[in-house]
């Protein structure tokens, strides 16, 4: 008589000789990740160790002696932060606020800030040998963020430096 152990040791090796075989899924070295987005009418990505989180637009509550590019504060599970219309801030045209809109959240000194985009295209992947020159993508002030792009699927993507805005002093002074 076997023991219950050797019944399913037997029902594992049968089942092992009949699994299929997967292919090994490898990971190429040579791929840069981002969540990509759109800001106007340039496409962008950012790192995904700068976005901290990606959330639907929250209710703002207006800031008076403020930038105008500086929405608000929001609140999201009782932290609040700053909601910045992103668009506003690099070319002095408001994002046009629309339902389902999302904010991207990243992490500064001090706190998290909710950057509004326009559109929100999900996870890019772009082979190394897909970089580019960032040209039109970094004229006027996206120059100061946008060192580098990509070029897949027929669409420039420009790498958008979510660390050096958080870090650019005019960005930082949101009193008017």
């Amino acid at each position: 008589m076997r023991s219950p152990f050797d019944i399913l040791e037997a029902y594992e090796r049968r089942s092992l000789a009949h699994a299929v075989q997967l292919p090994e899924r490898q990971f190429a070295q040579d791929l840069w990740r981002g969540v990509g987005y759109r800001v106007g009418q340039r496409r962008l990505v950012s790192d995904f160790r700068e976005v901290v989180e990606i959330v639907p637009m929250p209710p703002v509550t207006p800031v008076p002696c403020a930038q105008p590019w500086l929405l608000g504060v929001g609140n999201l599970r009782g932290n609040l932060f700053p909601v910045v219309d992103l668009k506003y801030f690099l070319e002095g045209t408001r994002t046009v606020q629309q339902e389902g809109q999302r904010v991207l959240i990243m992490r500064q000194a001090g706190g998290d800030v909710a950057l509004t985009i326009d559109e929100l295209f999900g996870q890019r992947s772009f082979e190394l040998d897909q970089q580019i020159e960032a040209g039109m993508l970094a004229e006027g002030r996206y120059g100061h963020f946008v060192d580098r792009a990509f070029h897949a699927d027929g669409h420039d993507w420009g790498v958008f430096s979510l660390s050096l805005l958080s870090r650019t002093p005019e960005f930082r002074q949101a009193a008017a």
